[in-house]
């Protein structure tokens, strides 16, 4: 295979670099002289979260950036999605860079001095807001890109639009947002978008690393609600019932077989998982039903499929065995498609990253079974999605705290290897199809 791949490597990266050195040197230059700058804006962005559809001052710090720098600019896109577009000086394709804006109903336990104190109301509960998954560093990053690239605006081979996404985390229950909202309102068009390009900071990655792969990098999501109905009784006489909880049990041990029994898991890995279970008011009252809810992840459209047909199956047939219903739901409220690298775009594209971030540093990961709502252009566009190191050196990554929870902490001495390597990324596609 290395015998195979490397005449490729050496036709696109050669010419590529040879032609483009002036370029990165510039990128490089521009990028390290913002460092201090795209921090400011992290941390101002931190310490202000918003939560889906509600990026409301942040959409507007953003679309100010944009005109600042002779950038048309889209507003209100999906609720509050901005978008901007920089038409550069030749001929060339459309470059679309996407970075996510909502932060997420935790309440912040880090020590830091720009640390959230933000409540909202969220689901009818008060709650914290944090920058919990790291959208306030993509957005910084790609501010500085923005930056980058309408400088050198005369060289651009092609158009680039960046695209600020609103509730990439998901919205209060009625409500529509997210890339797929936007995706539907047509910000892959008009120009229309030849590829997408986006990036996420990894908590758990050291700072100065670039992870990627190819195809399914991470999953499909289907989340799912079942409801079983039974017969209620007083609790003393469990014989009368027909007991939801006691089913509800049954199904959740039956699920588990279909991850090590249905799943070919040497070809890509599976998650079935229930999450909530919620039935009864009394220790002495048998309830008439059980809701539970719950996640389905696979990596392909078969896998997927699987895990619906057989979540339906086992849960309705276990219910029938005790003379219970089931009734299942998937998805319930929301779906994710597969993240899907484009794999010749990822071919083609990996030596630009090597060379910014230096070979030793760019990584292949394994799949992730975490999911991400870009996945909704890379259904329309060829993409390519990659993972940023913000794990302090040296720390150990089991120990870092992860995405998603209290104590989340980013190194942001790794953000200037971010905007480099989307510059980097954007001129050498445009470069390659504009020449």
């Amino acid at each position: 295979m290395k015998t195979h791949l490397l005449p490729v490597f050496l036709f696109f990266s050669i010419p590529a670099f040879a032609q483009n050195s002036a370029q990165k040197a510039q990128v490089s230059s521009k990028a390290d002289a913002l460092q201090n700058q795209v921090i400011a804006w992290r941390r101002d962005f931190h310490e202000h979260p918003e939560l889906g559809n509600h990026e409301v001052r942040t959409s507007g710090i953003i679309a100010k950036h944009l005109q600042s720098l002779g950038i048309e600019v889209q507003t209100g896109i999906a609720t509050t999605g901005v978008v901007g577009i920089l038409k550069g000086g030749k001929p060339g394709p459309v470059v679309a860079l996407r970075a996510d804006m909502d932060g997420l109903p935790v309440v912040e336990r880090t020590d830091v001095p720009f640390a959230s104190k933000v409540k909202t109301t969220y689901n009818g509960q008060e709650v914290g807001v944090m920058h919990a998954c790291g959208h306030d560093s993509h957005m910084a990053i790609l501010m500085g890109v923005a930056q980058v690239l309408s400088s050198m605006k005369s060289e651009l081979h092609g158009t680039v639009k960046f695209i600020f996404q609103p509730a990439e985390e998901g919205v209060e229950p009625g409500q529509k947002g997210g890339a797929e909202e936007m995706v539907k309102e047509g910000v892959l068009e008009n120009p229309k978008v030849d590829v997408v390009f986006g990036l996420h900071i990894n908590s758990q990655t050291e700072v100065g690393k670039i992870t990627y792969r190819p195809g399914g990098t991470m999953a499909g999501v289907n989340d799912m609600q079942i409801i079983v109905k039974g017969r209620s009784a007083h609790g003393a006489y469990p014989w009368s019932s027909v007991d939801p909880v006691v089913v509800s049990a049954e199904i959740i041990n039956n699920l588990q077989t279909i991850v090590s029994r249905n799943v070919n898991v040497t070809e890509n890995p599976a998650v079935v998982t229930i999450g909530s279970i919620k039935g009864g008011n009394r220790s002495n009252i048998i309830p008439e039903k059980v809701e539970m809810l719950g996640t389905l992840r696979a990596f392909t459209a078969a896998d997927e499929k699987l895990l619906i047909e057989r979540v339906t199956q086992i849960a309705t047939k276990t219910a029938e065995a005790q003379g219970a219903i089931a009734e299942v739901k998937i998805p319930y409220s929301s779906h994710y498609p597969v993240t899907f690298n484009n794999p010749e775009l990822t071919q083609k594209m990996l030596p630009t990253l090597q060379q910014t971030a230096g070979a030793a540093n760019v990584l292949l990961k394994p799949p992730v079974t975490g999911a991400e709502d870009f996945s909704f252009y890379q259904e329309k566009v060829p993409g390519l999605f990659i993972f940023l190191g913000g794990m302090p050196k040296g720390a150990d990554p089991l120990k870092a705290p992860s995405h998603h929870t209290p104590d989340f902490y980013i190194d942001e001495s790794g953000f200037t290897l971010g905007v480099k390597a989307l510059c980097n990324l954007t001129l050498d596609y445009m470069n390659s199809k504009g020449k």
